[in-house]
């Protein structure tokens, strides 16, 4: 941005993901020259961004959006392969590869017990939140859908605590597999601490899909 703005210029991203963690809907706002449309603005960004990083889509935006205090919602997905070749290199860098038998109703039926509004205070890194913060978030829709050789969980919400969908993720696979019991969620969702949770998911195999904003914030759609 400082190459194409001609100074040093500010971006704030939406937020922060784990290390690994892929962002295909990331989202950020910075204030740019008016001589800069975004259409004109994203192919620039893209002929001079690393191979890794590509800007999918510009908007004008009114000048109270922010692009994290203006967020309503955030979705994620994560990819669980259960196939042999969910091993090899060309999608173990993109799923998670379990080997363990999952049960789909177990699996699908502790998606739905977490729909609603919850205390995620189990399901959260101790430390990253305030402490008055009540760790309360609002899920929208959290489900799992079957696809080839594998498993994708679809969840969105009004906010996500540090390392949470990688710690529902975890535990709702230990849940189907039989390693817990079903009942286990509820009395998660209850705790006052993560003392009793699964190991979290790996990181890898988490995806940031979209991060959603007022329609009245947008003053041009790309």
């Amino acid at each position: 941005m400082a190459r194409l703005c001609g100074a040093p210029t500010r971006v704030t991203g939406a937020g922060r993901t784990d290390a690994g963690v892929h962002a295909r809907g990331q989202a950020a706002g910075v204030v740019v020259p008016e001589r800069w449309t975004p259409p004109e603005l994203r192919r620039a960004l893209n002929a001079i961004l690393p191979p890794d990083v590509w800007v999918a889509v510009a908007h004008e935006m009114h000048p109270e959006f922010h692009p994290r205090f203006s967020a309503t919602a955030r979705r994620y997905s994560y990819l669980v392969g259960l196939d042999e070749d969910a091993g090899s290199p060309f999608r173990r860098s993109l799923e998670w590869h379990y080997r363990r038998p999952v049960c789909g109703d177990r699996l699908r039926a502790a998606a739905a017990a977490l729909e609603g509004d919850h205390c995620f205070r189990a399901f959260a890194v101790r430390g990253t939140a305030p402490a008055t913060d009540e760790h309360r978030c609002t899920i929208h829709s959290a489900r799992w859908d079957d696809r080839p050789g594998g498993l994708t969980l679809t969840i969105q919400a009004n906010r996500f605590l540090h390392h949470m969908v990688r710690f529902l993720v975890g535990t709702m696979l230990d849940i189907a597999s039989g390693r817990r019991e079903a009942g286990d969620l509820a009395l998660l969702l209850a705790a006052p601490d993560n003392r009793g949770v699964s190991s979290p998911a790996p990181p890898h195999a988490l995806y940031l899909d979209h991060v959603e904003y007022p329609d009245h914030l947008y003053l041009r759609r790309a």
